[in-house]
């Protein structure tokens, strides 16, 4: 996910107590990330930031999906119609995937890798593209999936050689549960972190709730921040940072599967996941279906997903939300 929001009145709320609060930046993932951490010494924050940056440096060259990783040798062998031996990590991490793809009936397919290559996005230095019809036609009607992959142990295998597997939309949420993690065995009092706007929350900054800002998909600002407490985490997919222009249509890098063409309908969609295991993960993974259905489809598929906190900004700039969403940002404002 890509950098959609800016954290507000969190540093506010701590200094409204005797407790300090600290900030390590860095950037990783191919973009900006924070960690914040309320209470304890600043000695002992830098640790901990230390350790969660070093474990999102493990996760990015782990699972790039591009320059040489343990995701592009998968991708390699599936490529031959071999077998790859991976770990356990990587398995998991696969049919958890596996299980999003299903339940949003394949509209988050992170198996496109090939037509996400075609349109330019798998590049640090993304360039207006106008792919061959055909050749994006020959790449949908490969139907890549996850369903196609095999597991013998933590041998992964694939049934269709089409499958190139990017999880530029997944992996950021998978590395926020694990900083929680990590945050977590720490005893930190309350921790706030930000993977380029996806982010999670830990425990509570003095009296008060960590607040975010959800950014103006349009603009520098923010449409309206949103109070988060413990164990909940916020994501939104966007189509402002990684895109281009082509004849007049902006071409963002969220794909529909069904079509292989980027999504132009949809400026945002910011989901929050609350409570439950990995929130971070279904604050990621969740959005991109949505996304892809956009103003006529977003509600049924926010069903079908489960989400009750879900905001959708159409590319005229149209708002739409979700009771619960509404109910969250208007008791934020109290």
């Amino acid at each position: 996910m890509l950098p959609v929001i800016a954290m507000l009145a969190g540093l506010l709320a701590a200094c409204s107590s005797s407790e300090s609060t600290y900030k390590t930046t860095g950037h990783v993932f191919g973009t900006t990330v924070a960690v914040t951490i309320y209470g304890g010494s600043q000695q002992r924050a830098d640790l901990l930031s230390a350790q969660v940056l070093a474990e999102f440096d493990r996760l990015h060259h782990k699972y790039h999906a591009w320059e040489p990783s343990m995701l592009t040798g998968l991708n390699d062998a599936i490529a031959r119609g071999e077998p790859f031996v991976a770990d356990a990590e990587m398995v998991s991490l696969l049919k958890s995937a596996t299980q999003l793809s299903v339940r949003s009936g394949e509209l988050f397919n992170p198996t496109i890798g090939h037509l996400i290559r075609l349109w330019g996005f798998q590049s640090s230095a993304i360039e207006a593209q106008q792919p061959d019809a055909e050749e994006i036609r020959r790449w949908v009607d490969a139907h890549p999936s996850l369903t196609n992959l095999r597991y013998k142990g933590n041998t992964i295998s694939s049934v269709n050689r089409a499958v190139m597997i990017d999880l530029g939309g997944y992996a950021k949420g998978y590395a926020l549960d694990r900083a929680a993690a990590i945050l977590r065995e720490g005893h930190v009092k309350a921790a706030l972190i930000n993977i380029g706007g996806n982010v999670l929350a830990i425990g509570r900054p003095g009296d008060h709730a960590w607040q975010v800002g959800i950014r103006d998909p349009r603009s520098s600002g923010t449409l309206t921040s949103v109070a988060l407490n413990d164990n909940e985490a916020i994501g939104t997919s966007g189509d402002y940072e990684r895109y281009f222009m082509k004849d007049g249509k902006r071409r963002p890098h969220i794909i529909d599967p069904r079509t292989g063409y980027p999504i132009d309908l949809v400026a945002s969609v910011t989901i929050i996941a609350s409570g439950g295991s990995a929130p971070g993960l279904r604050s990621d993974g969740n959005s991109k279906p949505l996304f892809i259905t956009g103003a006529a489809g977003w509600e049924a598929m926010a069903g079908q997903l489960g989400l009750k906190e879900v905001l959708l900004v159409d590319n005229q700039r149209q708002v739409y939300l979700t009771p619960a969403m509404r109910e969250r940002i208007e008791a934020s404002h109290k």
